[in-house]
């Protein structure tokens, strides 16, 4: 299955292991993502105001750790990593600008 995970590029650039660790894994215990049909209201939802952020996709069948889905916003279920993101679960990585018309 795959899944996203929407990071700052500042935040992104800053991952240089093996084993992705977004801030929400220490503050919160999991890593937020969504699902493909998810991410333009999340995208709208939280990131007022960004010009440019970075999607990463995720095949969760690779993750070491495990992903629960789980209600969060208006009670839609969303999946969540509960652990570091290892590098050979990223297929993909993609910058998105966001333009506001």
């Amino acid at each position: 299955m795959l899944i996203y995970h929407i990071v700052l590029p500042e935040d992104w650039q800053a991952f240089d292991t093996g084993l992705y660790r977004a801030k929400s894994l220490e503050t919160e215990g999991f890593i937020h993502c969504s699902f493909a049909d998810q991410l333009d209201d999340v995208i709208k939802r939280y990131y007022k105001g960004v010009k440019k952020l970075v999607i990463i996709e995720i095949d969760s069948d690779k993750l070491m750790s495990r992903v629960l889905k789980e209600p969060s916003t208006n009670s839609e279920i969303y999946p969540h990593i509960y652990g570091p993101v290892n590098r050979d679960a990223i297929v993909a990585i993609t910058e998105k600008k966001i333009s506001r018309g």
